[in-house]
């Protein structure tokens, strides 16, 4: 457990710090500032770590991201490990102020986290008590209804996270008919992944086609937390076809936990930029910032919620409250 033990708590400061960099932004309607800010924080602070850590999981290609791509190596030597990042996930909800934006990061071994091609993925995810009983095969109203019983619960009472897309207009209505309810978001799966997989934010599921990437990191927070993510490739042209191919993934397969995250080491860690379901938002005062996070070792069995004070000032003083 040497990864989780020496970087758990380095890898909340990487979202931390990363949180406050783009929280600066928030509410001025520019998602480039905000994820450049979130990017470039996230970087100078990982490439403190004593590490050497591959970017398996990032903000694109190397000609498509000058920062955190694919492939690039991070740190200052040390542990062998593999990274994926998010140093925004929702930048437009970030850009307008609005709830749920957070900076997400987790590692592993090498070779802990599926390299997913930056690509469509239809998802299905679940909390502890119903990981194990449902199927990504199967129809919705199917699945809703293992869910209910799962939880001990009607489906009546259920409530499941969608993204806001015109892709799920049909799944809405399904969810709909079938009388759970549905929970529309603009962006943010992973944070919305992590609500369904912890008791009492009202979310009980996830389903609906989202991005791959978001759905590794997603599948490294869950194996901490004892959720479940079912998941299929849908590539939208030949080459992203052939893309998937040559990276060892095949759109015919439905994904599973283990399948997405297999490390036997994980830290998962998320900072709210802005106030959400799970996490506060960073609030600035005189001086300094307070920030909110989670923070999780799949080996270690541990969670932690972290409650910062950060003082940005010489001789700053802060009256402490909770």
């Amino acid at each position: 457990m040497e990864i989780e033990r020496r970087l758990v708590l380095e890898v909340v400061r990487v979202t931390e710090q990363a949180a406050l960099a783009a929280s600066r932004f928030a509410g001025k309607g520019d998602k480039e500032a905000v994820d450049e800010a979130g990017t470039q924080a996230m970087r100078r602070v990982l490439n403190e770590l004593p590490i050497r850590g591959t970017v398996v999981i990032g903000e694109g290609e190397m000609d498509e991201a000058p920062m955190l791509y694919i492939g690039e190596v991070l740190g200052q030597g040390g542990l062998e490990v593999d990274i994926a990042v998010d140093p925004v996930e929702g930048t437009t909800t970030a850009a307008k102020g609005l709830p749920n934006a957070v900076t997400v990061i987790a590692l592993s071994e090498k070779g802990g986290l599926f390299h997913a091609p930056d690509m469509y993925m239809e998802k299905l995810i679940v909390p502890p008590p119903a990981a194990g009983l449902v199927d990504l095969t199967w129809p919705v109203s199917a699945n809703l209804k293992a869910l209910a019983l799962a939880l001990q619960r009607s489906v009546e009472d259920l409530v499941v996270v969608v993204l806001d897309r015109p892709r799920h207009e049909r799944l809405i209505r399904e969810i709909r008919e079938a009388g759970a309810r549905v929970k529309l978001i603009s962006d943010g799966d992973v944070i919305a992944a992590l609500a369904a997989a912890i008791r009492g934010t009202g979310v009980h599921a996830v389903m609906g086609i989202g991005g791959a990437p978001e759905g590794v990191l997603a599948a490294a927070a869950l194996k901490c937390l004892g959720g479940e993510i079912q998941a299929r490739f849908v590539p939208q042209s030949e080459e992203e076809r052939e893309r998937l191919k040559a990276m060892g993934g095949d759109e015919n397969r439905i994904y599973k936990t283990e399948d997405l995250a297999p490390g036997k080491e994980i830290v998962f860690a998320a900072t709210g930029i802005t106030d959400g379901d799970i996490l506060e938002g960073v609030r600035f005062f005189g001086g300094g910032a307070r920030t909110h996070s989670i923070v999780m070792g799949h080996a270690t069995r541990v969670v932690r919620f972290i409650d910062s004070i950060h003082l940005f000032e010489t001789g700053a003083r802060v009256t402490i409250r909770v």
